[in-house]
């Protein structure tokens, strides 16, 4: 039997995730298993490279037990993941990334903000690599993390051999390979694509100058678009571990959010906005000539589908945040309650109670009456790239029930949106056509989200065929490593068509939403002044 379905693998913050799916992009079976994370004070947050290989064997045995499939059944196997650093050392054994010295806790996880000093740092020095991350690094990428460590573990540092985005840090261990994807090192590591390099004065410049002398062994010098066949395909090794086939082709892979973009954008990627919606949220557009805004990342060039220049924004928190918000509430705990015995989120629990409660879904913007939220809990990535910016709730009254908590949630979502709306602002003063939104991603599914993000930004929504975009994306990398289609372009257009439109409202509602995004600004501002006026005190008492 010839080798039909594709198999796509996905390394969120809190789980592993696999997929199979036909070569039209049907998902045929869909599993998971949860990963550990160490969380400290001082924004530190951790995973282990071992814990989540194991947890990508499990939920790969698991979908193919699902879809009564053998590894025979597998044409090709495409790996997406957070852009969360990994440490080895010597043989590939793991090395300690904290001051426990605990070794199993090697990989610095993407939202970890213990580098936010060096990031400062490095911006400080206004080097022209910074032109193509929107003008600053953000502490979740690895340069500023890779000088804390140089910093702060210096044993770490000379021991390690390899230095690894978690998504090429897959495919190492799925194939041997040390091929780079052009997607994390120059999203997340500076290289720059367009001239097929790195640049050694920026490494000089901020102090990681050795890994300029030994040639950027450590941090790869084969770097390859993704989708490119890895090795010789899987390991014996890994082929036993997965379930699957020696040999079995295994595509160079993507930041998860990118392969979220890859998975929905189908064949319009240049006027469309991908919206990657999950813990975190990512945005991506692609166009044919570099286009430099402020505050978004990128210009990056192939970063995500080849020949195109991508700019990428984005929020460090999104499901995150509507969580922390909730979770101020006093009437949480008990409407969390409700919503387990339904088998459901309290996020989705609250939707459908405002789907159920307004005229329309447009109209359940309404219920959020005075309430606005800034979400910025973990900084704003963009479009201020402002990594100290922290959230706001305002308009709180004295109300506990069940009532205010779904208030309090169409807040958080519109807040969301209005943060999106800054971005694709941002963006289209800077030349970029973006006619409408694709959004994917688990925090994203419900359709008053949907609704409420048109309705916010005051564009269209597209919703992407597949349940399961960033499966889909993954497994597109292993369709064109297997040679199933020509190029990443071909997959999209074959596997990723959008299903339906979501129109964003209009009139008195587009009027609302305009004023409620003129309050949000205000109030982002005010965020900004008020520490502003704290920093001057603790430099007056200093």
């Amino acid at each position: 039997m010839t080798a039909r379905y594709l198999l796509g693998c996905d390394v969120g913050t809190g789980s592993v995730r696999a997929g199979i799916f036909d070569v039209a992009g049907t998902l045929v079976a869909t599993t998971s298993a949860p990963i550990r994370t160490w969380r400290e004070p001082g924004d530190i947050a951790e995973q282990s490279s071992d814990d989540i290989w194991r947890a990508v064997a499990t939920c790969t045995r698991a979908a193919l037990a699902k879809a009564a499939l053998t590894g025979a059944d597998i044409a090709g196997v495409g790996f997406d993941a957070t852009c969360s650093l990994v440490v080895l050392g010597e043989g590939g054994q793991p090395l300690p990334v904290g001051t426990h010295g605990d070794a199993a806790r090697n990989v610095i996880l993407w939202m970890d903000h213990r580098a936010t000093g060096q990031a400062e740092r490095i911006n400080a020095t206004g080097h022209r690599v910074l032109d193509y991350v929107g003008g600053a690094l953000s502490p979740e990428m690895e340069t500023p993390k890779l000088l804390w460590l140089k910093e702060n573990l210096p044993q770490t540092w000379q021991a390690a051999q390899q230095f690894m985005d978690l998504a090429d840090f897959l495919t190492w261990r799925a194939t041997g390979s040390l091929d780079r994807s052009v997607c994390t090192v120059t999203c997340k590591w500076t290289y720059l694509a367009h001239e097929d390099r790195w640049d050694p004065g920026y490494f000089d410049t901020i102090g990681l100058g050795d890994l300029a002398q030994e040639g950027f062994a450590r941090i790869g010098t084969t770097v390859v678009p993704a989708g490119t066949a890895q090795g010789r395909g899987l390991t014996q090794q890994a082929a036993d571990d997965l379930g699957l086939l020696a040999g079995t082709p295994v595509g160079a892979g993507l930041i998860d959010a990118h392969a979220g973009g890859i998975g929905s954008l189908g064949g319009g990627a240049e006027n469309r906005m991908a919206y990657v919606m999950g813990t975190s949220a990512c945005t991506m557009a692609s166009s044919a000539q570099p286009r430099f805004i402020p505050g978004v990342w990128g210009p990056y060039l192939s970063a995500m589908v080849p020949g195109l220049w991508l700019s990428e924004g984005g929020q460090s928190t999104a499901g995150a945040a509507i969580e922390r918000v909730l979770s101020l509430h006093p009437a949480a705990s008990a409407l969390q309650a409700e919503a387990q015995a339904l088998g459901q989120s309290l996020p989705d629990l609250l939707a459908d109670r405002a789907a159920a409660s307004a005229a329309s879904l447009s109209e359940a913007v309404r219920l959020a009456a005075g309430l606005i939220v800034i979400p910025d809990f973990l900084g704003n990535r963009a479009p201020h790239a402002d990594p100290q910016a922290r959230g706001l709730i305002a308009g709180l009254d004295m109300a506990g029930d069940a009532d205010s908590l779904r208030a309090l949630y169409v807040a958080a979502v519109t807040g969301l949106g209005y943060g999106l709306r800054q971005i694709i602002a941002a963006s289209r003063a800077q030349g970029a056509q973006i006619d409408a939104l694709v959004i994917s991603g688990g925090a994203g599914r419900h359709p008053v989200v949907r609704q409420l993000l048109a309705d916010a930004t005051g564009l269209p929504v597209d919703i992407p065929r597949s349940p399961e975009p960033v499966l889909l994306g993954a497994a597109i990398l292993g369709a064109t490593a297997a040679g199933v289609f020509a190029d990443i372009g071909a997959a999209m257009t074959a596997m990723s068509p959008v299903d339906t439109t979501v129109p964003p409202a209009t009139g008195a509602l587009a009027t609302l939403h305009a004023a409620r995004f003129a309050a949000y600004e205000t109030l982002q501002r005010a965020e900004a002044q008020a520490r502003a006026h704290l920093a001057a005190t603790r430099e007056g008492d200093s």
